[in-house]
């Protein structure tokens, strides 16, 4: 007869494995962000005003494409082209894996130049962590961008935020309130999932 060992389970009843990998840690956040974001209101640019539309690549080559960038692109005026009263206005791209601060990504500079002259309304960018890594930064970007003369707003493909949501308005001056809720969190850079997508 077979003794027991009791160190062992072999009853598969369930119960979350002791050691799990990077990748189904991984995939499960964002299993359950998804689901998350399934709960909320949502709001997003109206395809009928005619925004003025840059699309903003933190670009980083960590996917299986040789030619990542070629690819976003692509992807991001297919999406454009689907709404014929917003005229593209074209694509800033900065590299590396992470948002540094502000003034050290040349493209974002410029990008935040032309918003200001009124040249671009509204800003496409893949997710939050391509523009910043700082909630507060994000934070007073979005207000900044609201209180311009003619209002800017951002949306983040991933996340589904748009900062010029009407619940937002009000939100926006705390913190707190002005992501999805308080427990929101960014999804991961983009080196942190480099060898998970390959």
């Amino acid at each position: 007869m077979e003794e027991k060992n009791d160190l062992i389970e072999t009853n598969f009843s369930g119960l979350k494995p002791f050691v799990q990998s990077k990748k189904t840690t991984l995939e499960q956040k964002i299993a359950d962000h998804k689901a998350w974001l399934q709960t909320l209101n949502r709001e997003y640019p109206n395809e009928n005003h005619p925004f003025k539309v840059a699309v903003y690549i933190r670009y980083f080559n960590q996917t299986k494409h040789e030619n990542y960038l070629d690819v976003e692109k692509q992807d991001m005026l297919d999406r454009i082209e689907s709404y014929p009263q917003w005229e593209f206005k074209g694509f800033y791209v900065d590299t590396g894996a992470k948002a540094p601060a502000m003034e050290k990504a040349p493209e974002w500079c410029r990008l935040l130049e032309d918003c200001q002259n009124g040249k671009v309304d509204l800003i496409i960018t893949r997710k939050v962590s391509s523009v910043s890594s700082d909630m507060m930064e994000l934070i007073f970007l979005a207000r900044y961008f609201a209180s311009l003369k003619h209002p800017v707003g951002m949306y983040f493909i991933s996340e589904d935020i748009f900062t010029l949501a009407s619940y937002y308005r009000d939100d926006g001056k705390d913190r707190n309130n002005f992501f999805p809720s308080p427990d929101w969190k960014m999804l991961p850079d983009d080196e942190d999932i480099k060898g998970l997508i390959e």
